[in-house]
């Protein structure tokens, strides 16, 4: 883990941000996210648990599927299943998922890609292994995110992208003691490929033991610290994470990650998400697959779904 990787040394550093001029956001709130099964019973954290959606906004729901390492006949995905009101990322750090869509989109998700699709008015889609992956088992891990959308956008037609694994853009911590691969938003001057309704920053590190990543961070946005693996401390108080859990911080134009000194050999190094976005400030009604601004927007989207107004599944796929 990770399957995409660099050399730090050989790619483009990021500023240390002067810290008279600059202030570290505080860590407000560590939660420590539950497991669970999702769709057909492949097992994830909830990494979003505990977590008020005021903090989160403009972010709803977050999964860490695995860290697995499958058997043969072991892998699971989900149904086909319906979606209204918001955009979802996948991103597959190592193994193989499989996405397919009412639109049309869909394909391979493969180490450090990332699928990006914006269901928006409605959008039938399903996501599972291989065959291959059936027949063999296999290590499957990754993240899928649910960024709201604004009123005014989430009735637009849903729109599907996908991201290669080498499209990030690969940056490094002034020393080269990190690997930050930006995914989505700008940081230090430098932009990843998603494209998003609502503003994000989407950044997976990869922090070598001992090692300090300064991130200047948007004012505007918030600004969310979530461990895939490993352990360290984050924040100027030095507030100590682990894997599974997720630091929510406060106010300021930088943030801080510090990888611990000691690793084993299933981590050894301090893996990070760091996400934020510009704040919507709408209400939220989510229920199940559908986020919405009200109730009877909600009722609507099963209306909907149950008409048979957010898409069929193609002819091919009847009876998956």
């Amino acid at each position: 883990m990770p399957a995409v990787t660099a050399d730090p040394l050989t790619l483009p550093r990021i500023a240390e941000p002067d810290p008279g001029t600059t202030r570290t956001r505080p860590v407000r709130q560590v939660t420590t996210a539950p497991r669970g099964l999702e769709g057909e019973g492949f097992p994830v954290r909830r990494a979003f648990a505990g977590v008020s959606l005021a903090d989160l906004d403009p972010f709803v729901h977050m999964d860490q599927m695995g860290e697995v390492d499958y058997g043969p006949g072991e892998p699971k995905g989900t149904p086909w299943h319906p979606h209204r009101g918001f955009e979802t990322v996948t991103y597959m750090i190592d193994g193989v998922f499989q996405h397919q869509d009412s639109i049309g989109g869909g394909g391979i998700i493969t180490n450090g890609a990332t699928q990006w699709m914006t269901a928006g008015a409605g959008i039938l889609h399903i996501e599972r292994p291989t065959e291959e992956l059936i027949a063999t088992g296999g290590l499957f891990h990754g993240i899928q995110l649910w960024v709201n959308l604004p009123a005014r956008d989430k009735w637009v037609a849903p729109r599907y992208q996908d991201i290669g694994p080498h499209a990030p853009t690969l940056l490094a911590s002034p020393d080269g003691g990190a690997l930050v691969r930006v995914i989505a938003g700008e940081l230090a001057g430098h932009t990843g490929p998603g494209v998003t309704h609502t503003p994000i920053t989407l950044v997976h590190a990869t922090v070598s033991p001992g090692a300090r990543l300064v991130l200047p961070w948007a004012p505007d946005e918030n600004a969310l610290v979530y461990v895939l693996a490993g352990n360290g401390k984050v924040g100027p108080e030095g507030q100590p994470v682990t894997t599974g859990q997720l630091a929510v911080h406060g106010p300021g134009d930088t943030l801080s990650v510090t990888a611990s000194t000691t690793s084993d050999s299933n981590t050894p190094h301090l893996e990070v998400l760091v996400l934020g976005g510009r704040p919507i400030r709408e209400p939220v009604a989510a229920y199940g697959p559908f986020v919405m601004n009200t109730r009877e927007e909600l009722a609507q989207a099963f209306e909907d779904f149950h008409a048979g107004r957010l898409g069929a599944i193609p002819a091919e796929h009847i009876g998956d």
